[in-house]
């Protein structure tokens, strides 16, 4: 035993002393070149440890608050109860990195991670999936505890037979009450109901489609949904790849109580695109994005949808008789990125988010997609400048305080998504978004697979990738 012990500790002794510590150190105001970027960044008091690469370094050593780290190469990982402590005990960290760069010994500018108390909800949803889209099996969706590296599937193709399965979505960010559609043969949507699940067929024969984008009612009994004709077409150009647009497409409301579809005649105008409903977090109204249609594909570029809502009464299950328009783009003074996409109204209803792009209804391969924000008491559009990148900026999600959202981003080099998360405070005024971090700080080099649709939730979803294969087992229940 003792034999052990002596081994152990000339191992640490040695393994320190070959790790060099600064000396003849070379001042420099630049930031250090950090991936990701954690740089000036507001983070939540319960996020992971923000481990990161200090790209070129031979070693490195970083002074956080009371933390330092010596380290060989290029990766700082903090020790997690460290951390935590850490995020307990400061709200301004200064951060001092000094790498080693081809043998000199190089400090750079502090930059400050900003705690606040607002917690972001501890799980996130998403689906890996190969970054162009076309290739719809070989999925997972998966969740993750944002304040470890904890992961665990919520579905995966191999126990599907290789289908299709479209974004998780919770109610009010419950993780008792979300769904999931597993598309093929045999498929459908799968409710869960504190872990219950049922397997529904939320179509009827006067539908194009089965349902794609959905939302639910605050009260949980209803969601709003649309059925979408979707058309894959292929670019010659590089930077836009590949395009996806509706050739129909209408919005609905199930009742998932008595399975029966609530029908209006505005929401299914055949001369309409409608797409991507949600509801209010009060319940009164549906939001949803509305485009006249166009020839397609050749007017393609002319598809300029619109933010539009309609009343809907909870207690009654029954639509209203009229649409109003919430921002258009016809009414801007000069052409731009005006197409809207994806509405989420912040759960205190204070903030609408939505995605802004050239045209057209899939914003993953516009560049310029980006978020905008709308103040809902006066209407002020925030551009969002300082969240937004010169890549796809889409597929958001909000926390249950409506002080986060999470987002899609491509920034880093315009082909995979990652997770990035976004705080907005009691001013309105949005912070720097940061990465969703991981435990090793090379995790995004290697992994080939883009994150799609990340939503949060209050609590881990009590299902797995089994009780979703015995449940695509059931017959599905019909809607009328």
């Amino acid at each position: 035993m003792k034999q052990h012990i002596i081994i152990f500790l000339t191992v640490m002794l040695t393994w320190v002393a070959c790790t060099p510590t600064p000396e003849n150190v070379q001042q420099t105001n630049d930031l250090p070149p950090i991936y990701p970027d954690y740089t000036e960044v507001t983070i939540p008091i319960n996020i992971a440890p923000l481990n990161f690469l200090v790209r070129g370094a031979e070693a490195v050593n970083v002074e956080a608050g009371d933390i330092t780290i010596n380290t060989n190469g290029e990766e700082v990982v903090f020790n997690e109860n460290d951390w935590h402590q850490l995020l307990e005990q400061n709200k301004d960290i200064t951060i001092t990195v000094t790498a080693l760069m081809n043998g000199q010994w190089i400090q750079y500018k502090p930059f400050h991670w900003y705690v606040v108390e607002d917690k972001l909800d501890p799980w996130l949803t998403y689906r890996l999936i190969e970054p162009d889209y076309e290739v719809w099996n070989n999925i997972q969706l998966k969740q993750r505890c944002i304040e470890n590296f904890d992961e665990a599937i919520l579905t995966d193709y191999r126990l599907q037979e290789n289908r299709c399965m479209n974004c998780h979505t919770t109610g009010s960010q419950n993780p008792n009450l979300s769904m999931l559609y597993v598309r093929g043969k045999e498929g459908g949507a799968i409710l869960n109901e504190n872990g219950n699940l049922r397997k529904l067929n939320i179509k009827t024969d006067d539908m194009v489609s089965g349902s794609v984008y959905f939302g639910f009612s605050p009260n949980g009994r209803y969601i709003t949904f649309s059925t979408n004709v979707i058309i894959p077409a292929f670019h010659s150009k590089k930077e836009k790849r590949l395009e996806v647009y509706d050739s129909k497409s209408d919005v609905y409301v199930a009742d998932l109580k008595e399975n029966r579809i609530i029908r209006s005649e505005l929401l299914c105008d055949s001369a309409v695109l409608e797409t991507f409903p949600t509801f209010s977090p009060d319940g009164k109204y549906i939001y949803y994005c509305a485009a006249p249609m166009v020839s397609l594909p050749m007017e393609l570029k002319k598809l300029q949808y619109a933010l539009v809502r309609i009343p809907f009464d909870e207690n009654t299950g029954t639509l209203g008789e009229e649409v109003d328009t919430v921002f258009s783009g016809a009414a801007m003074p000069q052409p731009g990125k005006y197409s809207v996409c994806h509405p989420r109204i912040s759960p205190d209803g204070q903030h609408l988010l939505f995605t802004v792009q050239d045209y057209g209804t899939f914003p993953i391969w516009h560049r310029e997609s980006d978020l905008r924000m709308i103040d809902m008491q006066t209407g002020v559009i925030d551009s969002l400048a300082i969240v937004n990148s010169d890549m796809s900026d889409t597929y958001h999600s909000w926390s249950s305080n409506s002080r986060w959202f999470v987002f899609a981003s491509k920034r880093d080099d315009g082909l995979y998504g990652k997770p990035y998360f976004c705080y907005v405070d009691k001013q309105g005024r949005a912070h720097k978004p940061f990465c969703l971090p991981q435990q090793s700080p090379t995790f995004y080099d290697t992994f080939l697979k883009s994150f799609n649709a990340p939503e949060l939730a209050t609590g881990r979803i009590p299902f797995d990738a089994t009780d979703v294969s015995k449940a695509m087992k059931k017959t599905a229940e019909p809607f009328k």
